[in-house]
């Protein structure tokens, strides 16, 4: 339990609340999986808007459960925010996919989901 993400911050927000923490477990699976999607279809286009919304739109969910990308993703949010076309991002993506993947594998273990 709890190693590709952490709920200290999680329980701290949610008053150590077990429904509550349950509930964004929940919202995780739905949100982050199909963000992370977007983000490699968006990558791999070279969809510099795209991938720069999707990384946008991951970062407080990423942080919140402490996946230990923050920083990777920021640098693919900002190849897509900055028009970086001389920058290959596939080792950052691949490092946040890689840890999304098993967030999400571990969560549902944990939380029977």
């Amino acid at each position: 339990m709890e190693q590709h993400y952490k709920l200290f911050r999680v329980r701290e927000l949610a008053d150590n609340d077990e429904s509550f923490i349950a509930a964004l477990a929940e919202a995780f699976l739905e949100e982050v999986p199909e963000d992370a999607e977007r983000l490699k279809k968006a990558v791999a286009e070279k969809d510099y808007q795209e991938a720069y919304q999707a990384a946008h739109k991951m970062k407080p969910t990423i942080d919140l459960f402490e996946l230990g990308v923050l920083d990777t993703l920021i640098e693919v949010q900002d190849w897509g925010k900055f028009t970086k076309k001389e920058l290959d991002v596939t080792g950052q993506l691949n490092t946040v996919i890689t840890a999304v993947d098993s967030a999400v594998a571990e969560i549902k273990a944990d939380f029977d989901l």
